[in-house]
């Protein structure tokens, strides 16, 4: 007997592949701040407090980025099974770890754009290596801004000489600022540089090369001290495609829709043969963050920072199995 149930009148083992797509998204430090329940009629998405990190996303805005775009690899995945999912992000004074609903509402139509996504839920990666000096095609950064969009989200592809300049330096000053505090040493260095076999958290063998003075776009060592030095002459990209992805409005139902348009511009990318990373400093730092809103117009809310560009194949970080992911009733309420 299988220890995933029904719901949604999936079969057990297609429950199990549902949740595993929703798993496969990405998640601050490989925290995987995630569980599920559920029942007949719908699928519980719930965040993990035991999973925060409250040094560095003290109010949970990333934490909920991170659900978002695991709540958008379950409706894709649900619409892989012909499932027109119906999403509920409301508040629950009751459960307030209950990020969103998802109940059945009909047929799902099928579309090569649906089926180009769900393949590339199981092919993103985080790449934290250098990419080619090879520019994005402007074709390919339309389809960003457009996946974006398809969630109610704004992806700002920052080409300005300018922008780009004084980003670099907020970058710098973000990363700069989160380092001098030891408590944020302590929390990276938990999630960081993990050894073969951790289930969670972020191997050393995908925490890219040793960082170098020169690497300006890529700042933050995720290998615990253990990354492989690089080949003579492979720098990080000098110009790499650099796009800031906002909200309209603030709050816990903004940073989940974010999320969702997180992952939708992330699996597009995927998609497209490209890879992306997160330049999660600058809106970490919530002063920097603040300045890069004036910086893009003041009218919109940053929400992540990504780059992105043709890079080489790396290994899948870890992911915890969906058995431990469910909540029992008793759980909550």
């Amino acid at each position: 007997m299988s220890a995933v149930p029904e719901a949604l009148g999936l079969r057990p083992d297609q429950v199990e592949a549902v949740l595993e797509a929703a798993c496969a998204a990405p998640s601050t430090h490989n925290t995987q701040p995630w569980r599920f329940r559920l029942t007949p009629e719908g699928i519980e998405l719930h965040a993990d407090p035991t999973r925060r990190l409250p040094v560095v996303d003290p109010e949970d805005r990333e934490l909920l980025l991170s659900c978002g775009a695991a709540l958008f690899n379950l409706r894709i995945a649900l619409q892989s099974f012909d499932i027109r999912p119906l999403v509920s992000v409301v508040p629950d004074r009751d459960r307030p770890e209950l990020v969103a609903v998802v109940r059945r509402g009909g047929l799902a139509r099928a579309s090569g754009e649906l089926d180009r996504l769900v393949r590339a839920v199981r092919e993103r990666r985080t790449n934290r290596f250098p990419f080619l000096d090879q520019p994005v095609p402007a074709g390919h950064r339309q389809a960003l801004v457009r996946a974006a969009q398809a969630e109610r989200a704004w992806l700002h592809v920052v080409e300005d000489r300018t922008q780009r300049a004084r980003l670099r330096t907020m970058l710098a000053r973000a990363n700069q600022t989160l380092w001098a505090d030891p408590d944020y040493r302590a929390e990276f260095a938990h999630w960081t540089g993990r050894e073969p076999g951790a289930a969670e958290g972020v191997p050393a063998s995908a925490g890219g090369p040793r960082r170098e003075p020169q690497d300006e776009w890529a700042l933050r060592d995720f290998t615990g001290g253990r990354g492989r030095p690089r080949p003579p002459g492979r720098d990080f990209e000098s110009e790499p495609l650099v796009v800031v992805l906002s909200s309209f409005y603030e709050g816990r139902s903004a940073e989940v829709q974010a999320g969702q348009a997180m992952e939708h511009v992330l699996l597009t990318a995927t998609s497209l043969g490209l890879s992306a990373s997160f330049l999660s400093q600058v809106v970490e730092v919530k002063p920097v963050r603040e300045e890069l809103r004036r910086l893009l117009g003041g009218g919109l809310a940053p929400q992540m920072v990504l780059r992105i560009g043709f890079g080489s194949p790396v290994p899948a970080a870890p992911r915890r199995p969906v058995t431990d992911l469910l909540v029992q009733g008793s759980e909550v309420g």
